[in-house]
């Protein structure tokens, strides 16, 4: 049977402020040596499904500089210091969108990338959303709104219109579970 790979050490290469890159030293269980991995240390990410009481999805439109191509996405973002995934899930879609709904639901939780990455992404459905203020996005961030129906949103996947991992992860969560039928 497989066993845990024993840790040794870490240093740290770079830190920025979305992520710390470490260096860090394991040693194998079935042989004895020891190897370097690079992992990328980060807060948690929430995604959000923001759901209209007509069935559409707020949506958010962006580039992306690793792609160097525009991103159809749901809103998301870092869980910052001190706030909880659910709280970040309700500032992220306020801040990128202007709207606000009911309490989040809590989907389910991934593992971007559990070979490189050390997080988590959380995934909330936050229904009968309404638009309340003026988005208030980053300097980073350019950001188009766009509603789109629900029952589009199969299609887009289908298609490659959406194409981020963890926002065709989240609707995964979203159409999986019981209560949802899909489209």
């Amino acid at each position: 049977m497989a066993k845990p790979w024993i840790w040794i050490e870490s240093a740290l290469l770079y830190s920025c402020r979305i992520f710390d890159l470490r260096k860090e030293r394991y040693r194998s269980p079935r042989t004895g040596r020891e190897h370097d991995f690079f992992l990328l240390h980060s807060g948690d990410w929430v995604n959000v499904i923001p759901l209209t009481s007509d069935e559409k999805i707020v949506m958010v439109r962006q580039y992306r500089m690793g792609t160097k191509a525009f991103s159809l996405e749901i809103p998301g973002g870092m869980v910052d210091a001190g706030d909880t995934p659910e709280g970040a899930a309700r500032r992220e879609l306020l801040e990128e969108t202007g709207y606000a709904g009911e309490d989040p639901v809590l989907l389910g939780v991934v593992h971007p990338n559990p070979a490189i990455h050390t997080n988590r992404c959380y995934t909330y459905l936050i229904e009968n959303v309404r638009y309340q203020t003026a988005p208030r996005q980053d300097a980073t961030e350019d950001i188009e709104v766009q509603r789109v129906a629900l029952a589009e949103i199969p299609s887009l996947i289908r298609d490659g219109k959406i194409t981020h991992s963890l926002v065709i992860t989240a609707f995964y969560w979203f159409f999986s579970k019981k209560w949802f039928s899909f489209p």
